[in-house]
């Protein structure tokens, strides 16, 4: 047993964050030392024994403060220290929660978890915010999403899930952005319509904040956050049911654009609290165009399709919607969206011999994070987020060396 000397001796010499192992007598504080804002602040340890195992260097900012009092370029910059503050931790056991709810709830429902890749021969969604690599000799791409290969094992499993990296070469800076983030996805078959799918997307929302609720209390104190008010059941609105609402309350007219502006989904998560009690909401039925080949245009108007976003507090939670599943007409989309359908054949090649009338939709896990815990940027809710100037370090600082 060391001597108490001793013992004064190395506790005198630590730092924050100087790694020890420790040897003494678990006790209750006095009643007036305890500490209620730490996991320990009822008990403290008589020190018989202690070891430095492993020494830290002066840090760049004061750890043990209840905020780290420093921009977000600077706790990035040193993110391997940055996280260990608890409010920080904090961020990842409510993203652990809502990914081991979104896994418990459709097992629930009788989906399968599979597993796909992220360097693909395609581009999924077209367009030109696409990663293209060099793969060999060859040209291959970063996947913008799982989609193709989740409808492609519908024909097996026929409900399934994947946790899948999806990646955006966004050219923009923004606080909702990131050019690599973890969707949530999901896929059904049989669907006897597009309401099964938001039902089914309704059911694993509630699912994930049931059980934030039940496990992160704590968590959602450090930020004062509290879970979004909900209906008995989530409104559905049309976008252009949507956007005429918005030009009655605001008098600003968009009824004739493809998409809602970020102040048109803030207002409309404003208009659906007043009138349903309800800070989320499905917006249904864009336009066609503006949505990916695969998605399934209304029959009863063509023009939109069978598609939806959930918003929630003012920013899109989830993406989804009905799926073309007839050969022909998805071979037809492909030319129509400026494809070439031997660019999809591994795809295509599942419709060719049959595939139920299907749909699927995608949750957004930082952005999920981002807004129930109140975040300012999206890159606080991942552990390591890219963007266009961030590879772990500032590509600027990369770039001097």
């Amino acid at each position: 047993m060391a001597s108490a000397s001793s013992v004064q001796v190395v506790a005198s010499n630590l730092r924050l964050e100087d790694v020890v192992e420790v040897i003494g007598k678990v006790k209750s504080r006095p009643k007036e030392m305890v500490n209620p804002k730490i996991e320990t602040g009822e008990v403290e340890i008589e020190l018989k024994e202690i070891k430095t195992l492993a020494t830290a260097q002066e840090l760049p900012f004061d750890m043990g403060l209840d905020e780290l009092k420093v921009s977000l370029p600077t706790l990035l910059d040193y993110r391997s220290l940055s996280l260990r503050h608890p409010k920080n931790r904090a961020i990842f056991k409510v993203q652990e929660t809502i990914i081991s709810a979104f896994r418990e709830s459709l097992k629930k429902q009788g989906f399968t978890e599979i597993q796909v890749p992220t360097i693909v021969p395609t581009t999924t969604e077209g367009g030109a915010q696409v990663f293209k690599i060099k793969y060999f000799n060859h040209d291959a791409f970063l996947a913008q999403s799982p989609q193709l290969y989740k409808q492609i094992m519908v024909g097996v499993f026929e409900r399934v899930f994947t946790l899948a990296h999806a990646y955006r070469a966004e050219p923009s800076i923004t606080t909702r952005h990131m050019t690599e983030y973890l969707g949530l996805d999901a896929e059904m078959g049989f669907i006897d319509s597009f309401e099964d799918i938001t039902a089914t997307v309704e059911i694993v929302i509630r699912d994930i904040l049931k059980k934030i609720e039940e496990e992160n209390r704590e968590e959602l104190k450090l930020f004062s956050a509290s879970l979004p008010k909900l209906s008995a059941k989530i409104p559905r609105l049309k976008m252009r049911e949507t956007q005429e609402i918005i030009f009655k309350r605001t008098g600003r007219d968009n009824r004739k654009e493809p998409d809602l502006e970020p102040e048109d989904e803030r207002e409309i998560c404003r208009y659906t609290l007043e009138q349903y009690g309800s800070e989320l909401v499905f917006i249904t039925h864009y336009p066609t165009q503006k949505r990916p080949f695969y998605t399934y245009p209304d029959p009863k108007n063509p023009e939109f399709s069978l598609s939806f976003d959930l918003l929630g507090r003012g920013l899109e939670w989830v993406t989804g919607g009905q799926r073309i599943n007839d050969y022909q007409m998805l071979v037809d989309h492909i030319k129509k969206w400026g494809n070439k359908p031997e660019d999809f054949d591994i795809y295509l090649q599942a419709f060719e011999y049959g595939m139920p009338p299907e749909g699927g939709f995608c949750l957004g896990v930082e952005r999920i994070t981002m807004q129930i815990l109140g975040l300012e940027n999206i890159r606080e809710a991942s552990l390591f987020p890219r963007d266009m100037e961030r590879i772990d370090v500032r590509l600027v600082k990369r770039e001097k060396k």
